[in-house]
């Protein structure tokens, strides 16, 4: 099945089978989210899918996973503030609510989002624009995606 990938994606990350993967960082991948209705938006996936909270990791690879959460931010910032000028920040968000694994939220805010929501946070976005498929992630990212892993590369240089 084509979308396989989903039940296993540091696995998938690990085995270079992840689709969304846009960079391996220093202790995570870099990924562009399933849903685009707020575009660029993010996730930073640790590279050890046992690992479920932060305080889990060694204090070097917790560093590690911060400055890699930091990298991604920016590069979010600086890729959606250059392709649309209504861009206004990025938050970044560790929950782990709903999956098992570390994983670390980037999401860009922007002026044209409806008055009700640009204030509060992300999840109280109605549950059906998260499934909505005019937002589902497609080729239609590419650049986007290109955007985003471009500034990756050169913030780590």
């Amino acid at each position: 099945m084509a979308e396989e990938w989903r039940n296993d994606r540091i696995g998938n990350a690990l085995r270079g089978t992840n689709p969304t993967v846009l960079r391996g960082l220093a202790a995570g991948f870099a990924v562009i989210g399933d849903t685009q209705f707020l575009p660029g938006y993010c996730v930073l996936l640790v590279d050890d899918p046992t690992v479920g909270r932060l305080s889990e990791l060694p204090a070097a690879r917790r560093t590690a996973f911060l400055s890699d959460m930091d990298r991604l931010g920016e590069a979010v910032e600086r890729a959606c503030g250059r392709l649309d000028p209504a861009f206004r920040r990025v938050n970044l968000e560790i929950l782990g609510n709903t999956d098992p694994f570390l994983h670390a939220h980037v999401w860009p805010r922007y002026a044209w989002e409806p008055a009700e929501r640009v204030g509060g946070p992300v999840w109280l976005y109605p549950r059906e624009r998260w499934g909505d498929e005019r937002y589902a992630l497609g080729p239609r990212h590419d650049g986007l995606r290109e955007a985003i892993g471009e500034e990756l590369d050169r913030l780590a240089r």
